[in-house]
């Protein structure tokens, strides 16, 4: 149709295209009432291990000719769970905030102890939480722990989605011990795909204690990766 407006993106999943697509109408339409964008799946992609695209999924978004920008909505204001701590009460106001952004909703469940407060994730369109290679959801854990730290509440914040951080851990267990394997047998430098510095850092803690092989970091964000070699290589 003459006039509207179409924007084509490609994300981890269809669910990630579809908010990246939003993200560009609203910058180029500042107010646009979401209600009124109509998506066309041109491909849900492929998913393999963990819910990662080997073919990222494809949208067409399109505004209607015409479509009247709206006042833009305030973010959502929440009641606060019931018996959780004031810094649960921050970590679940990132999460909603995120909400808000991402214009979706999850279930949030939060555990705390001595320690942590972890908070677990779970419904439809997590794909668009955990992001590509787990840079969204990496991004969030480092912003709630940012905000424990700025309040003082002396505990670790870990963000998951429907078990995701330990399906995760998994693979790079794997990832870790092949790239130590074929390093020993080629005798050269392994260098993994890039990875975000909280998965970096499992990759170097998995291999801490094998003497055969010694790991660094290469590259720059958001390409970092890590490098495994023989020790003394």
């Amino acid at each position: 149709m003459a006039g509207e407006l179409r924007i084509e993106t490609e994300g981890e999943t269809v669910g990630e295209a579809k908010w990246l697509a939003l993200r560009e109408l609203e910058r180029r339409l500042p107010g646009l009432d979401r209600t009124t964008v109509e998506f066309q799946v041109v491909s849900e992609g492929e998913r393999g291990l963990l819910g990662v695209g080997t073919l990222p999924a494809k949208v067409v978004a399109v505004a209607p000719a015409g479509a009247a920008p709206s006042a833009v909505a305030p973010a959502v204001e929440r009641d606060p769970a019931p018996d959780e701590s004031e810094a649960a009460g921050r970590i679940r106001r990132v999460l909603e905030l995120a909400e808000d952004a991402f214009g979706s909703r999850f279930h949030i469940e939060i555990e705390e102890d001595d320690a942590t407060i972890t908070a677990t994730c779970s419904g439809a369109e997590l794909g668009l939480l955990i992001g590509k290679h787990g840079q969204t959801i990496d991004a969030l854990q480092y912003l709630a722990n940012a905000v424990l730290h700025r309040h003082g509440a002396g505990k670790e914040a870990i963000i998951d989605a429907a078990g995701y951080r330990e399906r995760r851990l998994e693979a790079l267990a794997a990832i870790a011990r092949r790239a130590a394997d074929e390093a020993l047998a080629s005798g050269r430098a392994v260098g993994l795909d890039p990875m975000t510095s909280v998965e970096r850092k499992a990759v170097h803690l998995f291999l801490k204690d094998d003497d055969r092989v010694e790991t660094g970091s290469d590259g720059s964000e958001p390409n970092r990766f890590v490098v495994v070699r023989p020790s003394g290589g």
